[in-house]
């Protein structure tokens, strides 16, 4: 697993032949703000830390609860969308474009969630997988996209769940590798105020979500 924070630039998307599907999220945040905030005055129940909520986030997302997961670092998904191609070159651009043009992908998922809370602060999560023929291709890639501004593979833009477009930076990302393939996770704020230790924390957590 491997976090980078350097700026990676912005590349073209080219939407190739896919299947796109766009769903309605699970319900509102319930009111939670977007923040890592601790307990509150008045004699509040003490709220938990980021780090024991993501220990929580982690394990619904590995079962594949998206929703559960966000749930649990107190935001809620409004929208999400998913789009499965082949074309990982078309997608992808810096080294990491040059890396699949001479070691082509066997599939290329993308996710992406909108998360929000009542009081309009609201960011947006990307998830990729990029799955290779091989372990030690799957290996190589991993070591080319976690330097930072070696390139990316292109999250989905913001149109696809109802928000403008939004750059990635890498300042908050995450990789994980399993198997033959590599899941790629980044958080960027979209509306108001979302704490920087949240973006990172559902960055990881969006991670650890399995394969579509």
């Amino acid at each position: 697993m491997a976090s980078k924070s350097s700026d990676k630039g912005s590349g073209g998307v080219a939407l190739v032949a896919a299947v796109l599907v766009v769903l309605a999220g699970a319900g509102g945040a319930g009111g939670a703000a977007l923040n890592s905030g601790a307990s509150g005055g008045g004699g509040a129940a003490p709220v938990e830390s980021i780090g024991v909520r993501k220990w929580d986030a982690k394990r619904a997302a590995r079962g594949g609860d998206a929703a559960g997961a966000m749930g649990h670092l107190g935001v809620g998904i409004s929208k999400q969308a998913v789009k499965q191609e082949l074309d990982c070159v078309a997608n992808a651009f810096g080294q990491v474009r040059d890396f699949l043009t001479r070691t082509p992908c066997t599939s290329l998922d993308r996710l992406l969630l909108a998360v929000g809370d009542q009081a309009g602060n609201a960011a947006v999560v990307s998830v990729v997988w990029v799955t290779f023929p091989g372990r030690n291709q799957a290996r190589q890639f991993d070591r080319v996209i976690d330097v930072a501004g070696s390139g990316d593979v292109q999250p989905l833009p913001g149109g696809v769940v109802g928000l403008p477009d939004v750059r990635f930076t890498a300042e908050h990302y995450f990789s994980e590798i399993k198997d033959t393939t590599i899941t790629i996770a980044e958080s960027e704020p979209a509306t108001g105020h979302v704490e920087p230790d949240l973006l990172d924390a559902m960055t990881e957590v969006a991670a650890q979500l399995p394969r579509p």
